[in-house]
């Protein structure tokens, strides 16, 4: 296996700095908006779920729309890039999510408070089909246009910034929402919704720069030419580096998607107070913020296995101590209960938060620049596979044993993979250095 070909552009002149200011318009400061919007919906499903007349089965079901379209989604999206440009899908499916949410309020507003019937639970589940197959569109043309604005000095800088976005959106967005409801009912976070994914919507349309929006006329007339053998092989060379790196990658994915199921049925479990639960992620949240430029630079400088193995291995060291202080400190008080929760999250926290834009980095690595977005719809699909199997472990653990034990589960796993990442990392990604300019 052998590193990806680094991009034929020609050196550019700008720091660092001036290339993530010039991306702030039209990619940081739009994913941004769109994250507070979708982070101040998602914990309002369940409960307008449950208004509209869903049993809590069906309601905590509801969650897994976004998790099948992370899974379902990438290949779909990468096509309608390929074919119609970055700029215009963004655009397209900016609109979309506009009026999805216009339309989701103006129907479900009026029913809720006891007045919703199975019409109105088809049009939630409606509505959330269609803002997840726009938001995965969303998400990976950012990640496309990243791949191809950002010089390979500061490839991970980039993305890393991109995944802090990400992470303040979620921090901003139920805050705002909750002085929403506040002043109107659940509701009112479609308007949200609305108002942020608009604003996105439009610094899209008018800062994308016009020399990054389309497709190439001679690629899209090439893949309709019949595969060569040399295509079959970048394919199987691609495919390879993707596996190897995703068998390292999925853990930490799968840590991502168990810790909010986790903590809080672990915290619940030693007797926390959902108020502390709720300050404990917050603190950890903080702390993962800080990390996010500093993670970017040390990848840049010293290479992917810098970041990604203490990430691996952070998250898994922070999980195992979950579990071992959440089955020794049970019983023992409420002081005891909040260290046994809060020591490990923060672990955790430490490693998430070196992870910023990981996976969005090595998603770049490993594709050939040609056909990018192909590529990248494999990998965003590989890993929406671990998405979807992190929950399997945490529901087959809890039907034999507590949910500590789960936790120790996906402890190991982040360490196994941590320690693969170790080996693998080196031979295929950049080895850094590549600040100096």
């Amino acid at each position: 296996m052998t590193t990806p070909a680094p991009s034929s552009r020609p050196r550019d002149p700008r720091t660092p700095a001036q290339v993530l200011r010039s991306l702030t318009p039209s990619v940081y400061a739009p994913s941004l908006l769109e994250f507070v919007g979708l982070a101040a919906l998602m914990p309002v499903v369940p409960l307008l779920a449950r208004d509209l007349g869903f049993s809590i089965p069906q309601a905590a079901a509801l969650s897994m729309i976004f998790g099948l379209t992370s899974f379902l989604g990438p290949i779909p999206a990468g096509r309608l890039i390929s074919r119609i440009g970055a700029r215009r899908a963004l655009v397209i499916t900016g609109v979309v999510l506009v009026v999805s949410n216009l339309a989701a309020y103006l129907m479900l507003n009026p029913a809720l408070g006891g007045g919703g019937d199975l019409t109105h639970r088809l049009l939630l589940i409606g509505v959330l089909l269609v803002m997840a197959a726009s938001t995965q569109v969303w998400q990976f043309g950012r990640q496309f246009y990243l791949g191809t604005a950002l010089p390979p000095s500061m490839r991970a800088r980039g993305m890393t910034l991109f995944g802090g976005v990400i992470r303040l959106g979620e921090v901003i967005g139920p805050l705002l929402g909750a002085v929403v409801m506040a002043v109107g009912s659940m509701a009112w976070v479609f308007l949200l919704f609305a108002v942020t994914a608009a604003a996105g919507t439009v610094m899209i349309a008018l800062f994308l720069p016009p020399g990054e929006t389309g497709p190439t006329p001679s690629r899209r007339r090439s893949e309709r030419q019949p595969r060569s053998q040399a295509r079959g092989r970048l394919d199987r060379a691609v495919l390879r580096r993707m596996v190897a790196v995703g068998l390292g990658i999925s853990p930490i994915m799968m840590a991502r998607v168990n810790r909010p199921v986790i903590v809080p049925l672990l915290g619940d479990a030693l007797g926390l107070d959902p108020v502390w639960i709720s300050i404990v992620f917050g603190v950890s949240a903080a702390l993962e913020i800080l990390l996010v430029l500093p993670a970017g630079s040390l990848m840049d400088r010293f290479g992917r296995a810098a970041v990604a193995v203490p990430c691996a291995l952070l998250m898994g060291a922070g999980f195992l101590l979950l579990a071992v202080l959440g089955i020794a400190l049970q019983g023992q008080g409420p002081g005891l209960a909040l260290v046994a929760l809060l020591v490990p999250s923060l672990l955790i926290g430490l490693g998430n938060g070196l992870g910023s834009g990981l996976v969005m980095t090595l998603g770049i690595d490993v594709s050939p620049v040609y056909d990018r977005a192909t590529y990248l719809a494999w990998w965003n699909t590989m890993l929406g596979a671990g998405r979807l199997a992190a929950p399997l472990i945490v529901t087959g653990v809890t039907l034999v044993a507590p949910v500590a034990i789960a936790g120790a589960a996906t402890g190991a796993i982040c360490v196994a993979g941590g320690i693969w990442l170790t080996r693998i990392l080196p031979r295929v990604t950049p080895s850094g250095g590549t600040r100096k300019r």
